[in-house]
């Protein structure tokens, strides 16, 4: 059975938590925020949704794995579930480039961090205490000493990986709770990222029950005017192309077109550049990543999705009235059986 997931895009702090709540209220099962660029941080409104809702999950999509250290990322964690216990999701992932490099932290060996980092912070919620010397983490003899820890109290803090390339998509399988796979992909990456994670799976003989992979998906509908959603959704997907080789990679696009976007939309970017840009992008490559348009052509997405293997459709809406879209589609939500 799918569950729905939404991801935040709302730019307000307070409007993230009116918007967690209407989710909370419309059958939605889970919200993400992410820091994938310089836009601010995640945690204050995380904290705030935690604090503002009942029983929603609320978890991040992506925080960068190296931007915080260790100790104080699980410290986090451990505080957001004092807040909300059991409903809190630790979302990793690698930063994208260039701008992890512009920030100090290159993207180097990111499958070595990712595995150090998950590692200590997962000890760490356990309750235990860490010595751990790594390539990129070194920790010495190192727990939380809140007043409530003199146990050695667990924190019920399930990880996901924030995934793209197959190798971090079968660290997940290896290592973590489940996979956040990325939007702007089609389905047929979502078969074969299943593929990876059993391969993960296989290295340390885990069992996969209970896995979980929820996965984005850039969204819009409009009825009245199914180009204009298709078009909230080819804006996307062109500043992507331009600027995240990892998307760029796994898109789907004619090579020909990726060159186009390029030698207009530099980085960092304009809107009237993306808008110049966009024309070259085909309505058949945005519909085969995103589902957009009518309410039955992104049910019909949404569902492709589903069958591929997604357990949590994800939902990222697009354009200027994002209700529109986040309204059909916690109506779909009786369609496709949630």
């Amino acid at each position: 059975m799918v569950e729905f997931g939404l991801m935040m895009t709302f730019d307000t702090a307070r409007r993230q938590v009116e918007l967690a709540q209407w989710a909370e209220a419309n059958g939605f099962d889970a919200v993400w925020l992410g820091e994938g660029r310089l836009t601010g941080s995640a945690i204050p409104p995380m904290t705030m949704i935690a604090a503002g809702t009942d029983h929603i999950k609320v978890g991040t999509g992506i925080l960068p794995y190296r931007t915080r250290n260790v100790a104080l990322l699980a410290a986090t964690f451990k505080t957001l579930d004092l807040i909300a216990p059991g409903r809190m999701r630790m979302g990793l992932g690698a930063w994208w480039e260039p701008l992890a490099s512009r920030t100090g932290l290159p993207n180097s060996k990111p499958l070595t961090a990712m595995r150090e980092v998950i590692t200590v912070s997962r000890e760490l919620l356990a309750g235990r205490t860490v010595t751990y010397h790594g390539e990129f983490v070194d920790v010495t003899d190192i727990r939380f000493d809140g007043v409530e820890d003199d146990d050695g109290r667990a924190y019920d803090v399930p990880v996901f990986i924030g995934a793209v390339r197959f190798g971090m998509v079968a660290l997940s399988g290896e290592i973590a709770d489940g996979v956040l796979l990325d939007f702007l992909v089609p389905p047929s990456y979502t078969v074969e990222a299943w593929g990876a994670i059993r391969r993960g799976a296989a290295r340390s003989g885990r069992d996969l029950t209970g896995f979980q992979v929820p996965q984005l998906i850039a969204t819009s509908v409009d009825d009245s005017d199914p180009q204009t959603a298709i078009d909230d959704c080819k804006a996307f997907l062109t500043q992507y192309l331009a600027q995240q080789s990892h998307i760029t990679e796994f898109a789907g696009a004619d090579p020909e077109i990726i060159a186009k976007v390029k030698s207009v939309v530099q980085w960092p970017t304009t809107k009237a550049s993306i808008r110049e840009a966009m024309q070259h992008l085909p309505n058949s490559l945005v519909q085969s990543v995103c589902a957009c348009g009518t309410t039955t052509q992104t049910l019909d997405k949404i569902h492709e999705y589903v069958a591929a293997g997604v357990t949590e459709a994800t939902i990222t809406p697009m354009g200027e009235d994002k209700m529109r879209t986040l309204e059909a589609v916690a109506s779909m939500s009786a369609v496709l059986g949630v």
